[in-house]
């Protein structure tokens, strides 16, 4: 995958974002949102995909029965995800919400699993904090939690190959949006401290991606 700086870019055109991070991932993109639905979905339960962008994480967990609400606070973006085909075994949701306005939405213990792709990534520390408490707080115990999102590699050398192709990415995109996104860097104790058990990591593209599976233990 080239970077995913480059997402700032396509956000400013909602209509190339699809194909853009189809380019981006190397065509690989869509077998993330079957993992993801693959790891939460299932018919009845009830998901929110925060940051749900163009909807495919959204529309793949509807595919396998699931309730999935997806909240973005593109509205560009939402209106693609509305076009998009849909499963009738499940349904999907679109709503404009900002991370900040979880809990005012969603009821403590009222979902089954919380889900993210390339979302995170785009918020300071702070708010992925609140976000993972938020989701914590609304999740029924026992419920599920997958973050999918770029990552730092593990391994010196891996690492410093990542940042040295990153950084002239990063500035020509800063450049063009005045924004940029962040690899996620200490995820797994982020994700610890907000109260969740982590249950698998699996590593992509050279270790600089990520798709964390945690979930929050029963009384």
């Amino acid at each position: 995958m080239t970077s995913f700086v480059w997402m700032k870019v396509l956000e400013s055109a909602p209509e190339r974002y699809d194909r853009g991070i189809r380019m981006l991932s190397g065509g690989r993109i869509a077998a993330v949102y079957e993992r993801i639905a693959d790891l939460v979905a299932a018919p009845g339960k009830r998901v929110l995909d925060i940051g749900c962008g163009t909807g495919g994480v959204t529309v793949a967990c509807a595919a396998r029965g699931a309730t999935v609400t997806g909240i973005d606070i593109d509205a560009g973006m939402l209106e693609m995800a509305r076009t998009k085909p849909r499963s009738t075994s499940g349904s999907a949701e679109f709503v404009q919400l900002g991370a900040a306005e979880i809990e005012d939405r969603f009821a403590a213990e009222s979902l089954d699993a919380v889900v993210s792709c390339l979302a995170l990534s785009e918020m300071s520390p702070e708010e992925q904090d609140y976000v993972l408490r938020a989701a914590y707080s609304c999740l029924a115990p026992g419920g599920a939690l997958v973050i999918a999102d770029e990552t730092t590699p593990e391994g010196r050398l891996s690492r410093l190959g990542y940042r040295l192709r990153r950084l002239p990415l990063a500035a020509a995109t800063y450049l063009l949006t005045q924004t940029t996104t962040r690899p996620l860097r200490g995820l797994c104790a982020r994700v610890q401290a907000a109260g969740f058990s982590i249950a698998s990591k699996e590593r992509m593209w050279s270790g600089r991606f990520l798709i964390l599976h945690a979930y929050k233990a029963r009384s």
